[in-house]
């Protein structure tokens, strides 16, 4: 391989991935590259992801971004977690057992063990509540409150307009030297040493490059159609394969949360802006027609309709590898799990941290090539098992897709979770996992696994002092939470937006 200085990048592709790249690699590296990005105003985005996990505010702080002026640009609201509702049964007449993921740590652990160990001690001694009791960020939510808070403060992500923040990293990205060219790729033009040499556009232009950033989304123009690399199917494992997404009119304060409702086929989620409402329906088209779908999510909105119902298509999967030769893919374009748990502007995110930690200034390196995608793939593994997690450890049988969902093969590191914490109540975070200890905890604990055992470090405190050491965890979340504001009221006071246009 010729190692070539890396001076000139091509980003093949705008929207969101494609102007985060932008944004990110010109502010730290701009000064030494030139940065075009190639995008066609008459190629759509898919363009519905709003709801995004707490890492967002650490990509935004490293771009230098003012928060308020970023929240007020995007429409944005606060998130503290997601809702997930009917997924462990469906509701009796009693009501529906829902529970809550939400960001942040639960209660207080001890070097030997996870509080959920304290917790399940309690919780056999009759001496604890629910184990939410014990989030600040969870009991914030529920009670439609949201502050920045003094030390540590909240863990807290953004509902955003997908859209509008592509445009608002356009204009930063411009800011620090990014050249935008209009126009559609044709052609991707390889040279001897089976390296992208340049892509040509619809008006004939040729745009030469020494690395290459595949933005181009599901489509994969140049990871997939030009260098061949081949893609691993996950939909024996995430059976949703379609989505159909419209906007309504706000009805009421924005809470603080995504709420992700189960339906017989897939779910919904509905996603509070500031100027509108975010709807869709992530369904599996084996079990549900597209019509179906549209009249399921059209029956449980609220508010006026603002667009017209959508469907998108979807692979579950990943690409065998992210980076090939001088291209690397970030976005859809490298893999796509389903927006379950708001991780696909993640994926973008850690996609360029990754590519900047060993960005090929003095030339490509085949070691970096794997280094890279090894991590890619780590990565993504853990997120896809956390996505199935949801679907496979369920009480509902009440239709062929969820009797599906419990009954089929799941991989062998999920399987090994799921016993573990069944058998021990231990979580251990893997190296690469997005998803911290608390957040399996939550979701095992919500989908009805009861762990069998506690560590025996919670059976040393005897009744007065765990229940003192619970009781103050808990105060000490209800006093906090008691002087919080309401989400709505902190929102206009802190990023009120302007007016939007009407929508198209």
């Amino acid at each position: 391989m010729e190692h070539k200085p890396v001076r000139k990048i091509v980003i093949a592709g705008g929207g969101t991935a494609g102007w985060m790249v932008a944004a990110a690699i010109s502010k730290t590296l701009g000064k030494v590259l030139d940065i075009r990005l190639i995008e066609s105003d008459e190629i759509g985005t898919v363009g519905v992801g709003e709801a995004t996990i707490p890492p967002l505010v650490h990509f935004n702080r490293m771009l230098n971004i003012s928060e308020q002026e970023f929240m007020a640009a995007t429409q944005a609201t606060f998130k503290l977690g997601i809702s997930f509702e009917n997924w462990k049964r469906l509701p009796s007449k009693e009501g529906g057992e829902n529970y809550f993921h939400s960001f942040g740590s639960t209660g207080r652990d001890h070097w030997t063990a996870g509080f959920q160990h304290f917790w399940l001690r309690g919780r056999e001694r009759k001496l604890a509540g629910d184990y939410g009791d014990y989030c600040v960020e969870l009991q914030a939510s529920l009670a439609g409150k949201f502050a920045h808070l003094p030390k540590q403060g909240m863990n807290y992500a953004f509902h955003i307009d997908a859209g509008l923040y592509a445009k608002y990293l356009r204009k930063l990205a411009e800011g620090f030297g990014v050249q935008r060219i209009e126009g559609k790729i044709v052609e991707v033009p390889l040279a001897s040493s089976g390296d992208i040499a340049a892509v040509k556009l619809d008006s004939g232009a040729l745009v030469e490059g020494d690395l290459f950033i595949d933005c181009t989304g599901f489509r994969g123009l140049l990871i997939g159609n030009a260098l061949h690399v081949g893609y691993e199917d996950w939909s024996h494992w995430l059976f949703c394969d379609s989505a159909v997404a419209l906007q309504t009119a706000t009805v009421g304060p924005a809470i603080p949360y995504t709420r992700s409702i189960a339906h017989e086929s897939g779910w919904q989620w509905r996603i509070p802006l500031q100027h509108r409402v975010g709807n869709g329906m992530v369904y599996c088209s084996k079990y549900l027609a597209d019509d179906a779908a549209k009249k399921t999510l059209l029956g449980n909105i609220e508010g006026e309709v603002l667009t017209e119902p959508r469907v998108i298509r979807f692979r579950p999967g990943q690409r065998l590898k992210s980076w090939k030769k001088n291209c690397v893919a970030i976005g859809l374009s490298s893999g796509f799990i389903e927006p379950l748990e708001s991780t696909s502007i993640h994926l973008i995110q850690r996609g360029i941290t990754r590519l900047m930690q060993m960005f090929p200034s003095a030339g490509i390196r085949q070691s970096d090539i794997e280094e890279y995608n090894r991590q890619a793939w780590g990565e993504i593994e853990h997120i896809r098992d956390f996505v199935v997690l949801h679907y496979h450890v369920t009480q509902r049988e009440d239709s062929p897709f969820w009797r599906a969902c419990r009954s089929m093969e799941i991989p062998p590191s999920l399987a090994h979770r799921i016993t573990l914490f069944r058998e021990t109540g231990r979580v251990f975070r893997a190296p690469n996992d997005l998803f911290a200890e608390n957040s399996w905890i939550q979701v095992m604990l919500g989908q009805g696994i009861t762990p069998e055992s506690h560590h025996t470090a919670a059976d040393l405190m005897g009744d007065a002092e765990l229940s003192a050491f619970l009781n103050d965890i808990k105060m000490q979340v209800d006093r906090t939470v008691a002087q919080l504001p309401s989400h709505q009221a902190y929102v206009e006071r802190y990023c009120r937006a302007g007016e939007m246009p009407a929508a198209r």
